[in-house]
């Protein structure tokens, strides 16, 4: 009798725990403030609750080309510290944006060259060959497969950063395995799907150039002033007007292609306006690094022009006036909403390569609404026939499956308040079949209880020996079901995800209920029999 006191304090315990998982502490007992502390814990998902959904393809390639970009501006500056004689530094082929060529290199130089390649600064990253002057620097496969999948991690972080600044709740933002470098963006109750590709797709990387020549009236003109070509490390870039005027006057100008500061470089930045000019403007501050950086050059090149390029089109170009080390300012006739937006793409990191959306739709919060009333009433439905069928074909035990099955949707529902996992439409069919394992965990149970009463036993000895032969198959049945739902979560997307993780909840508080629960109901039930009275099955 103690035992089954103590199984009943626990089941009262984890009854208590789960309704509390999902109400919480609600604001009153009215039917609203119920309904609003249930919404505030059961997360809904994107199906459910209405929202944006994107899948994102990342252009790694441009990240690659970055790297190289860095590299070839680093190269020049070792080479000249290793007195090193040779011609040029450069990437001869676009469409090789790994293969770094290095001409004109003098005879007496090749040892100092060989040993800055040997070097551990490049030759963790890079291969390189040739001969007679010329050599090829070649990024390793290792390396560039690893560069890639670093672009595509950070890119995913840099979503999620500005994801948090839009303040969307429960929002997915993971690696879609169903493509190449694709990422996948769920963001339950956001609507306005322009708003989102415009914050999550602008690279926002604000570089500093310096300034080879310009402006020209066009590109044909800048590589007349060039010598009628534009050297590999060099690039034209449109001037499309300033940052608070935008529009430009069609011209261009040509800078270096390796910047002096990237948008990687950026360590916070604010948004404020100058007391003096009464305009808008952004301070922002760069890294300990970068900040060095910046200041060695700009020190070096007083009188000199360097542009502001965003987007690959230059916002400002003005002349260096002073040594800046790590902090600056963005002034121009911005709106608020311009300068909040600047501000906060700056804060949150550059995207290290572009974005592609490749599929992109929204569902409304009426077709959620929809979705959730169908649903429930789908899962009422089948539980309502389900507990009649019950209590129909097994009598009085069938009070006890009812019971059990109950209290089972009330732990897989607290289970989910606890979580941050969110219900997906279909999450609801997995319920749905959560009850349907459920029954059939009872019916397993039921039907041996009954072939040992058939052959004779008393109803203890039919109970003990029901539960007992049937509780291999049942684990043996939900362990295998759960390693299924296991590989739909690992390798599926946010709907499918959901479906698989109110299974597994459901699974596992089944094995609860079933066993524990039923097996407690049984045998305060068989304490009130009086010898030789059969169970109601």
């Amino acid at each position: 009798m103690k035992k089954i006191k103590g199984r009943v304090i626990l089941i009262i315990a984890v009854l208590v725990v789960c309704v509390y998982g999902i109400l919480g502490i609600p604001g009153g007992v009215s039917g609203s403030a119920l309904l609003t502390a249930l919404t505030n814990r059961i997360h809904l998902g994107l199906d459910l609750k209405g929202g944006a959904h994107l899948i994102l393809q990342v252009a790694v390639q441009e990240a690659v080309s970055q790297e190289t970009d860095n590299t070839v501006s680093g190269l020049q500056e070792d080479l000249k510290k290793a007195s090193v004689t040779f011609g040029h530094v450069q990437k001869l082929d676009p469409t090789k944006p790994t293969v770094i060529t290095i001409d004109g290199v003098a005879p007496a130089s090749v040892p100092a060259l060989q040993t800055t390649l040997n070097s551990a600064k490049y030759s963790n990253e890079y291969d390189y060959t040739g001969g007679n002057g010329t050599y090829t620097v070649t990024m390793k496969p290792t390396f560039e497969k690893d560069l890639e999948q670093r672009t595509l991690q950070q890119a995913i972080e840099t979503i999620r950063e500005r994801v948090d600044a839009l303040g969307v709740s429960e929002p997915v933002i993971q690696e879609y395995n169903l493509g190449a470098n694709q990422i996948l963006v769920e963001l339950p109750g956001i609507s306005d799907l322009n708003r989102v590709e415009s914050i999550m797709e602008t690279t926002a990387r604000l570089e500093i150039h310096p300034v080879v020549g310009g402006p020209y009236p066009n590109a044909d003109a800048a590589a007349q002033a060039t010598g009628g070509v534009i050297s590999p490390d060099q690039e034209v870039l449109p001037f499309s007007g300033t940052l608070g005027n935008p529009g430009g006057d069609g011209s261009v100008y040509v800078v270096q292609r390796a910047p002096v500061v990237s948008g990687s470089d950026f360590r916070a930045a604010t948004s404020n306006i100058n007391p003096d000019t009464g305009q808008r403007m952004v301070t922002f501050t760069l890294t300990n690094e970068a900040g060095d950086k910046f200041y060695d050059y700009t020190s070096h090149n007083i009188g000199s022009p360097m542009a502001v390029v965003m987007g690959n089109t230059i916002r400002e170009v003005a002349n260096i006036k002073s040594g800046i080390r790590d902090q600056g300012e963005i002034e121009g006739a911005f709106s608020q909403e311009e300068v909040d937006a600047l501000s906060k793409l700056l804060r949150t990191g550059a995207l290290p390569a572009s974005l592609k959306p490749i599929e992109t739709s929204t569902v409304g919060a009426s077709l959620g609404a929809d979705s959730i009333k169908e649903g429930v009433t789908a899962a009422i439905a089948g539980l309502v026939v389900v507990l009649a069928f019950m209590l129909v074909y097994y009598k009085g035990a069938g009070i006890n499956a009812d019971l059990a099955l109950l209290l089972n949707l009330l732990i897989l529902l607290g289970f989910m308040g606890f979580s941050t996992a969110a219900l997906t439409l279909p999450g609801i069919a997995g319920v749905i079949l959560t009850i349907g394992m459920g029954v059939d965990s009872n019916v397993l149970i039921f039907e041996r209880i009954r072939e040992e009463i058939r052959a004779g036993k008393s109803a203890a000895a039919a109970v003990d020996q029901g539960f007992g032969h049937a509780w291999l198959t049942i684990v043996d049945t939900h362990v295998t079901t759960i390693v299924s739902a296991a590989i739909l979560f690992l390798f599926g997307t946010g709907p499918v995800r959901g479906f698989a993780t109110t299974l597994t909840f459901g699974l596992l508080a089944n094995l609860f209920t079933a066993v524990f629960v039923s097996r407690t109901i049984f045998d305060s039930h068989l304490n009130k029999l009086k010898p030789g009275q059969m169970v109601s099955i």
